[in-house]
């Protein structure tokens, strides 16, 4: 029969309590989103996106405001420890979408016009 290991005088703590104990000091110190607890905390992002989801879940935490991505959309979500309402989510109504989405095409297709003007000019050049 295996006898536990001696451990008198020495605190044991559990590697998950400390990382969610930093996590939690983390988010009670200011506002980061899941990146930043992350490289905080040593823990993996998808570890940090687990965390706060359930934090979020149980109420426990609340989502204090949006990021935007490199692509201009509210999808980084920012947690605060405590309870709260979520902040809303700036979407863009469809016209607006497609305003966006024109006027690309028409910076795009000037940027080819550009070009091509330019191109011709050289060749005759």
């Amino acid at each position: 029969m295996t006898t536990p290991p001696d451990n008198t005088g020495r605190r044991i703590i559990k590697i998950n309590a400390i990382t969610q104990a930093k996590l939690i000091e983390a988010m009670l110190d200011g506002i980061y989103n899941c990146q930043e607890l992350a490289d905080i905390t040593g823990l993996h992002y998808v570890t940090v996106l687990q965390y706060t989801r359930e934090l979020h879940r149980a109420k426990a935490a609340h989502i204090c405001q949006w990021d935007k991505d490199t692509r201009g959309r509210d999808v980084i979500k920012i947690y605060k420890i405590g309870r709260g309402k979520d902040a809303k989510r700036e979407k863009l109504t469809q016209a607006q979408r497609q305003a966006r989405h024109r006027e690309k095409t028409r910076a795009m297709e000037l940027v080819k016009r550009m070009a091509g003007v330019q191109h011709e000019e050289v060749e005759q050049a």
